[in-house]
């Protein structure tokens, strides 16, 4: 049985009438990177604090690498490296002193602090400029310097809220790399909560939605497209004026219908729908259809599904299986 490194059952918490988290029941395996999607106000930094036992839940429980959080919050605390909201970082401070600090209360030896902060400031491409006083650095060097910081102890647990945020493409890159090497070298597992949702095809193993505090689907990013039954495509050509796009619009077949900046005319059709038929309908119109693409849906595409229903969609049971 695949060992877990989150295991939480019906955990709720409500802040009044407000039902931050509700009856959430989540398996992360270890050794991944697991993304927790959800619009903004979804229950997602509330979810990390209750499993970090920075909150108490008002009724279910949860188990964090073996630890139950009402019992062991200290314990899992110091096993796992987190980056939410706030940086934590001291801004009269230099990067190494920073670093230094956080080893310090991680109780690394001093060798160990050592090599760990010139290997992460290297990493981040940060190490020439160590001893400059960071309150003068940009967001996006701060946010670097922010999930070093995290990192600092080999945690085997990282908790990481958009720490792609602001980084320029090349360092988001990078630190995409450095987590997935994280996992595979050292075995650890991150729970990543991000808005790239292109970041989480690449990046995650499986996949959270969360929704109004309640789950709403899970599975790996391909299971999860696999469930939308909507194909995507895109027709090249000339004439798409706004005739054309009424008489798709008209077709019952056809969800949803526009033209792009390129002239590419896009379509969202039911998975099961003849193409041929709807390219005959364009050139009747006067269309001059040059090529058709089609595609399947992206995790974008899944997401905004799910939020946009305005409910919560019953759990796909078969990808929860470990």
């Amino acid at each position: 049985m695949t060992e877990l490194a989150i295991c939480t059952d019906s955990l709720c918490k409500r802040f009044g009438s407000l039902h931050a988290v509700e009856n959430l029941s989540l398996q992360v395996p270890s050794g991944i990177v697991f993304g927790f999607l959800g619009p903004n106000g979804a229950g997602k930094t509330t979810t990390i604090r209750l499993l970090l036992d920075l909150l108490c839940p008002d009724q279910g429980t949860a188990e964090v690498l073996g630890f139950n959080t009402h019992k062991d919050g200290q314990l899992i605390r110091e096993f796992c490296g987190v980056l939410l909201e706030h940086d934590g970082l001291y801004e009269r401070l230099s990067a190494e002193d920073n670093l230094e600090l956080y080893g310090k209360i991680y109780r690394l030896s001093k060798a160990e602090r050592s090599s760990r902060i010139r290997e992460l400031l290297t990493h981040i491409n940060l190490w020439e400029r160590r001893t400059e006083k960071i309150g003068g650095w940009s967001y996006g060097m701060k946010k670097k310097l922010a999930v070093a910081r995290a990192l600092i102890h080999h945690p085997r647990l990282v908790f990481l809220d958009e720490p792609t945020a602001g980084l320029d493409p090349i360092a988001a890159a990078s630190l995409r790399d450095d987590l997935s090497k994280l996992v595979r070298n050292d075995g650890a597992t991150v729970f990543l909560t991000t808005h790239n949702l292109a970041e989480v095809e690449k990046l995650c193993n499986r996949v959270a939605v969360i929704n109004e505090g309640k789950l709403v689907a899970s599975g790996t990013p391909y299971e999860l497209e696999s469930t939308v039954n909507v194909q995507q495509v895109e027709v090249m050509g000339l004439c798409f004026d706004q005739t054309v796009i009424n008489l798709l619009s008209e077709r019952p077949e056809v969800k949803e219908v526009h033209l792009n900046q390129e002239g590419c005319l896009q379509l969202l059709v039911n998975s099961e729908v003849k193409i041929a038929p709807l390219v005959r309908l364009l050139v009747e119109a006067g269309a001059q259809v040059e090529e058709v693409r089609k595609n399947r849906p992206d995790l974008e595409q899944v997401f905004l599904n799910l939020v946009s229903e305005g409910k919560a969609i019953k759990k796909l049971t078969r990808f929860n299986k470990l």
